[in-house]
């Protein structure tokens, strides 16, 4: 914790907390590991796109709402465009680098370029080979009041994404923001981005009231089905929700929010029959952890067999479809008991059904070495998690990092 004496010197402290320091020592893990030999996919990395908020405010295509947000950008900053919380993911000063990241000199790089030598530097220390790039303030947008604001904003973030980043750097890839509060805008974005360069699946965000199951979103989910590509739910949390607002501490908030939304989510995708009807549609859920999963599990399961007619469409028991699902490993829930995470990974076929991600930046971000020091999986099974099976997954063309690996994997 920063303890300082006056506002000039808390500014100054804050300067000399780099972001090179901390991945210094990320590099020297991947260093002792000897990871720059095993393929590496981080599955959930994140960049603030608030940094070039300005050029993604120029794509948004209705012009009265562009220069509605360029006014709130101008008069209140760029996170009171996406209806940003006081303390969202604060960490009460302990990562002090959080307030030097904008000020920080990346070979004299500005704007995207700068967002993409910011990527290429952490990827590099931590020994990732690619990326799959997320937003972060734009999380909170599926609670805006005003769906049209979710919709405008995710058709600029994602046309910048295609056009301004994606294509300059063959490492970086993304599961582009879905407006899942208009199901029409939604089946449009997959329609519209599908095949793009560096587009390797969509991403909903979890945190929002609206059903999966809804017959709206079925023409999306039989879209991605059609075009190969997986839906990942990424977690959120929303300290405003009724329940969670009982909550007077942000470590409650986030525990339980981050795990409560795909919790739902994911049960509502099983009791409904989605995977019957969508079998062939791959589904991820992202930053909720691992200790929710075989508890939802063994509830479903456990009611299933009790009221097995209030879901006609399944013809195996709840917790033999999540096994078919992927999860990615952050954050990984190994602080005091290993067994408990042990019998986690066998429930879920970890192996086959489990990717690495780093959360990289926030400040419950893993390194891969959480991955390859886990005494209970072989060598191999380590580089399934890691990248392998991302790489199947994603259908990742990984010949230029990995030369012949690809053939062996495919």
């Amino acid at each position: 914790m920063l303890i300082h004496s006056s506002e000039a010197t808390y500014h100054q402290e804050i300067q000399n907390y780099r972001t090179s320091d901390h991945l210094r020592n990320a590099r020297r893990q991947a260093d002792e590991r000897g990871l720059d030999d095993v393929l590496i996919v981080d599955v959930d990395a994140h960049h603030y796109e608030t940094d070039n908020l300005l050029p993604i405010i120029e794509y948004i295509e209705d012009p009265a709402l562009r220069q509605l947000i360029r006014n709130t950008y101008q008069y209140k900053g760029p996170t009171a465009v996406l209806m940003d919380q006081p303390g969202y993911q604060d960490i009460g000063g302990r990562v002090p680098r959080y307030m030097a990241r904008r000020t920080e000199q990346i070979e004299g790089k500005t704007g995207t370029e700068r967002d993409i030598g910011q990527a290429m530097r952490w990827m590099d220390a931590l020994s990732v080979d690619y990326a799959c790039l997320f937003p972060t303030p734009m999380l909170l947008l599926g609670m805006h009041p005003q769906v049209e604001i979710e919709v405008q904003m995710a058709r600029a973030y994602n046309r910048w994404m295609v056009e301004d980043v994606l294509p300059k750097n063959d490492r970086l890839r993304s599961m582009l923001y879905l407006p899942f509060n208009d199901p029409k805008a939604t089946y449009d974005m997959i329609k519209r981005y599908a095949g793009r360069k560096g587009v390797m699946g969509f991403m909903v965000v979890s945190t929002r009231y609206r059903p999966v199951y809804h017959n709206d979103y079925m023409p999306s989910y039989a879209l991605l089905e059609e075009a190969g590509l997986p839906l990942s739910f990424h977690a959120s949390y929303h300290w405003n929700d009724p329940m969670a607002s009982t909550a007077n501490r942000f470590i409650t908030a986030h525990a339980v929010g981050f795990t409560f939304f795909n919790a739902i989510h994911c049960a509502n995708w099983i009791t409904n029959g989605l995977p019957e009807r969508f079998p062939r549609l791959k589904v991820i859920w992202i930053e909720s952890g691992l200790a929710w999963v075989p508890w939802l599990m063994q509830r479903l399961d456990n009611d299933f067999q009790m009221r097995t007619s209030e879901c006609p469409s399944l013809k195996r028991l709840p917790s033999d479809y999540m096994r078919e699902m992927y999860y990615t490993s952050q954050p990984m829930e190994m602080v005091n008991n290993r067994e408990a995470l042990e019998l986690t990974f066998k429930m879920i076929n970890a192996p086959t059904q489990l990717l690495y991600s780093s959360d990289y930046p926030h400040w419950d971000m893993d390194l891969p070495s959480v991955i390859w020091d886990l005494p209970f999986l072989s060598e191999q099974e380590k580089r399934q998690i890691l990248g392998l099976n991302a790489q199947k997954l994603f259908n990742i063309d990984i010949s230029s990092r990995f030369p012949g690996l690809q053939a062996k994997t495919a």
